[in-house]
């Protein structure tokens, strides 16, 4: 079996898939232009119309696991760097993700603020299983697949003589 295929049986029938193939690609792509999407406009949203996590981290957090963290981010300058941190955090990654330009950095930056918003999810009121975990799995595996080097920045700055010259640059994109 080579590194990059899957051997499994399924419905008694053995089955290869190849992790090299193009539907991988495709899929690589539709994932990362789906969630680049999703954080530019959440992004967007937040830096254009104005953004306060006051409320959600003041109020909301009652009964989080992690509520004494989120007391201390809930006013002064702690919550002033919240609110940008959120707002232009998102922007930029969304942005990243959609050209796909230092996809694997955007994706690890994206996964700390999905991170965040599930380990802050008030209670789970919704279950254990919500959209910010799923949005963290997301992440994951856009970082995991090197999504930026289909149809994206990542394939072309991986061939500049820097990234030839200084291997852990390779770690930022992909």
């Amino acid at each position: 079996m080579a590194t990059n295929e899957l051997d499994t049986t399924v419905l008694n029938d053995d089955v290869t898939l190849s992790l090299s193939g193009p539907w991988v690609a495709y899929w690589a792509l539709f994932l990362r232009v789906l969630v680049g999407y999703w954080f530019l406009h959440a992004g967007l949203t937040k830096v254009l119309f104005g953004f306060s996590a006051a409320g959600y981290l003041g109020g909301a957090s009652r009964g989080a696991i992690t509520e004494p963290i989120m007391q201390v981010f809930a006013n002064g300058a702690l919550l002033t760097f919240t609110n940008y941190a959120v707002g232009w955090g998102e922007l930029l990654i969304g942005l990243g993700l959609l050209v796909g330009a230092f996809v694997r950095l955007a994706s690890f930056f994206g996964g700390v603020l999905m991170f965040f918003f599930y380990f802050t999810n008030h209670g789970w009121a919704n279950g254990m299983t919500n959209g910010d975990l799923w949005g963290l799995l997301l992440f994951v595996t856009l970082a995991i697949l090197g999504a930026g080097r289909v149809w994206g920045v990542d394939g072309y700055l991986e061939d500049t003589e820097f990234v030839r010259e200084h291997r852990w640059a390779r770690y930022l994109l992909g």
